[in-house]
């Protein structure tokens, strides 16, 4: 399971011109299953989002997580990111879940995180989205489960 971070000052996801999730400050999470994957990673995956170090402390420092700052998370499905590119100068998916397993651990992911973080919103599985954010930085990290 991969997860791409980006500490954001605001981020929303549209679906054919409707706005499907938003958050104010905090964390938008671009999110690809593997064939492999088990609610075990994405458990793994989800604790990681909540308590990564990438917001800063009073000295500038990034000390502090998503919980301490209390900020919200964005999650959007993203089987691009599962892709092999290492040949070719064409992706290959053949790397990303099939989009059964890929819609359900995406959802348990987002059941979890809203069991475990007050502000939780999402993409739409499957959906052609528009993804608009202003990235805090840039801070952008890539976490592989």
């Amino acid at each position: 399971m991969k997860g791409l971070i980006q500490r954001v000052r605001g981020a929303r996801v549209e679906v054919a011109g409707e706005i499907v999730g938003a958050i104010d400050q905090g964390l938008l999470a671009l999110v690809a299953v593997e064939p492999d994957d088990s609610p075990e990673q994405a458990d793994k995956l989800l604790h990681k989002l909540l308590n990564y170090r990438v917001f800063s402390d009073e000295q500038g420092k990034m000390n502090r997580s998503l919980k301490d700052v209390g900020g919200g998370l964005l999650l959007v499905s993203q089987f691009t990111l599962a892709a092999d590119t290492r040949n070719g100068m064409r992706p290959s998916f053949s790397t990303a879940a099939p989009p059964a397993l890929g819609a359900e651990l995406f959802d348990y992911l987002l059941r979890q995180a809203q069991g475990q973080h007050p502000v939780v919103a999402s993409g739409r599985f499957g959906a052609d989205m528009q993804v608009h954010l202003v990235n805090d930085g840039p801070v952008t990290f890539m976490l592989q489960i």
